[in-house]
């Protein structure tokens, strides 16, 4: 049955905010969420913060106030348990706020996969399997930014966190009686830590499978390219295509221009490059890569060919097993994506450390072609 939201706060001053979460009992686990607009900038623009716990609910208006660093010790700081669905955005959003994430995290859509119900489960489908509940999807596209919000977002709003409480109560107990409680904190903490990063990914080029057979000194030359436009988008909070799309960007390092002319010829239509980013890619695009930045250039994985392709099957089929004895979602336990690097490079990738490491190291290592 589709219900209606119950009362919730309106909290749009810090000090409203801070004696809501000073309430909190020492035990209390909160729900969180949050609402984003994140169409035309690099960093993801909060407009609405969600709380709730024990029948108490909160929609904070952070375009009302600035908050600071309001949620951190009571959701930070005392290493309490605060009840997310697919945070990862979230944490995003509020990193500057709760640099670290909350003191713990309980995702019920990573705890969802690891009890059975599958991977990437919605909260709508969640909320309907364990509280019987039929939540209405039709804010989902909703402008957050807008003051005042309608009704509608605000019902919408609030029943995003009145749920979590059940959910968390009944996942925890699958977990617990299916002996994946610390996997699932596990994988928590690793998605906390993903999004508390301050910088991007320092080998951007990595992703660029296009350019796998390029020379080494090419390869460099795209990631002096894409770690520029990930500096210049963050500071101009664009984003990144806007700058340089990616096919432009393969373009560019592959075939440098040689004039000012050629360059501005192509990138006409980049949104945000203007004069001086123009300037800027110019200048680095102008000398080849250095010995220096060849060496810490980390060579871009193929796709996998002949015995390492049949090795990739042999893999796969492991994982497949496996994830079937574990009762888990094979995507769960190892992507495809991680399996094509790892039989390329030969290098364990970091999504396997852990308890994947303890699953399927032995195994996965005894596939790779001789």
């Amino acid at each position: 049955m589709s219900l209606d939201a119950p009362a919730a706060d309106w909290i749009d001053q810090r000090s409203a905010l801070e004696s809501w979460l000073a309430e909190l009992p020492a035990d209390a686990t909160p729900g969180l969420d949050t609402e984003f607009m994140r169409r035309n900038t690099f960093h993801p623009q909060l407009a609405l913060l969600q709380l709730g716990w024990n029948g108490r609910y909160a929609l904070v208006d952070p375009l009302a106030f600035d908050i600071g660093d309001a949620l951190q010790p009571r959701l930070g700081n005392d290493g309490r348990t605060v009840v997310m669905h697919s945070a990862g955005e979230d944490l995003e959003t509020l990193a500057p706020f709760l640099p670290e994430g909350p003191g713990t995290l309980f995702d019920t859509q990573i705890a969802a996969a690891f009890a059975g119900m599958g991977l990437g489960v919605s909260y709508r489908a969640l909320v309907a399997e364990l509280a019987g509940a039929e939540l209405d999807k039709g804010e989902t596209r909703s402008d957050w930014m807008q003051r005042p919000l309608t009704e509608s977002q605000r019902v919408y709003a609030t029943l995003d966190v009145v749920y979590l409480d059940t959910l968390h109560a009944q996942l925890a107990e699958r977990l617990h009686q299916r002996g994946r409680s610390a996997w699932h904190a596990e994988d928590c903490e690793r998605l906390k830590q993903r999004a508390s990063q301050r910088d991007g990914d320092p080998q951007p080029q990595r992703g660029f499978r296009g350019a796998a057979e390029w020379p080494r000194e090419q390869q460099a030359l795209l990631r002096r390219l894409l770690l520029w436009r990930d500096r210049a988008a963050r500071t101009l909070d664009c984003p990144r295509p806007w700058l340089l799309d990616d096919t432009l960007a393969m373009s560019l390092a592959q075939q440098p221009p040689t004039r000012h002319g050629e360059l501005d010829q192509r990138t006409r239509g980049q949104r945000a490059l203007r004069s001086a980013q123009r300037a800027q890619v110019f200048e680095l695009l102008a000398s080849p890569a250095t010995d220096e930045e060849i060496a810490q250039t980390t060579a871009i994985p193929n796709f996998p060919q002949g015995e390492t392709k049949k090795a990739l099957g042999a893999m796969k089929q492991l994982i497949d097993q496996r994830a079937a004895e574990l009762d888990l979602p094979p995507g769960l336990l190892c992507p495809r994506k991680v399996l094509e690097e790892y039989v390329v490079t030969t290098e364990w990738p970091e999504f396997l450390e852990g308890w994947r490491r303890e699953v399927l190291q032995d195994a996965l290592a005894a596939l790779l072609p001789g």
